[in-house]
């Protein structure tokens, strides 16, 4: 008799040990019983029926980090980006989320996963670039739900990191390199034919400058014309003597010319003056 009563005694002691739970602060413990939920223990002191009753899944209640690792993304443009994203989830029910999913982390990095590719694969690739904030907010958008059902609360979407393959980014420089020398190209073409341009301007306008200058001349040597044709028919005199004085000017010049070798002058320079206004007779 007196050892039953210590075995039932350290059966009690062992089922009191057995049936305290202490839950830190920032979990919570879901119970079940006879293999059905049965409740979820909250931070502190619980007992439990030991027999029964078992913690069959701790979960934490503090803001979980899920990291998303790289993959390859295909844009609309079928150009290949590597993306990675980070996502900030939180526990909003227990229930849900321990018997609503086989496995809430796994299955919520696989969503945004799968959401990321399908909002970049509808983008091209300078879009999928320089469009972060626009894709974490779609992002964040095309997961929350999902993650309600499952009893999570998504509070944050980042990415990480967005940029074009190896190969592509190798492309993408070639392509830059060949735009800058088409730039160039174009550039100096576009200064030779402006030289051109502008010297072809600069003889046309000088052409129309002597243009110009031999109408005025011309101009000018039809009035001295007209003024001496008047005058020789006013005056013989002052015409012939403007005539004489220009022939002999250029005799004294060919006189003085070193290829000049012989110089014949009229024996009556008067009379030849003469016959050029037609005033001899």
């Amino acid at each position: 008799m007196p050892e039953f009563s210590i075995i039932l005694i350290l059966l009690v002691i062992v089922a009191i040990i057995k049936g305290v739970r202490i839950v830190p602060q920032g979990e919570e413990w879901v119970v079940e019983r006879l293999g059905k939920f049965a409740g979820v223990l909250s931070p502190g002191l619980h007992v439990i029926n030991p027999l029964f009753s078992k913690v069959s899944y701790k979960v934490t209640t503090k803001d979980i980090i899920l990291d998303v690792p790289q993959q390859e993304v295909i844009t609309r443009d079928n150009a290949v980006i590597l993306a990675n994203a980070v996502a900030f989830i939180k526990v909003s029910s227990i229930e849900r989320a321990v018997y609503g999913i086989e496995n809430f982390r796994e299955a919520m990095r696989n969503m945004v996963q799968t959401s990321l590719r399908s909002i970049i694969g509808g983008m091209d690739l300078n879009q999928a670039l320089t469009s972060r904030d626009r894709i974490k907010a779609e992002l964040k958008t095309a997961i929350a739900d999902e993650a309600l059902d499952w009893g999570l609360t998504v509070k944050s979407v980042e990415i990480q990191d967005i940029k074009p393959s190896p190969n592509m980014q190798e492309a993408m420089e070639r392509q830059a390199a060949a735009e800058r020398e088409r730039v160039a190209v174009v550039t100096e073409a576009e200064g030779a034919k402006q030289s051109l341009i502008l010297n072809a301007e600069a003889r046309l306008e000088a052409a129309r400058k002597d243009a110009e200058a031999q109408l005025v001349a011309a101009k000018a040597s039809s009035e001295a014309i007209r003024l001496i044709t008047d005058a020789v028919k006013e005056n013989n005199t002052s015409a012939t003597f403007l005539l004489g004085d220009r022939y002999i000017q250029t005799m004294q010049k060919m006189a003085e010319s070193n290829n000049s070798k012989l110089v014949v002058v009229p024996g009556d320079i008067i009379s030849a003056v003469k016959n050029l206004v037609g005033g001899g007779k």
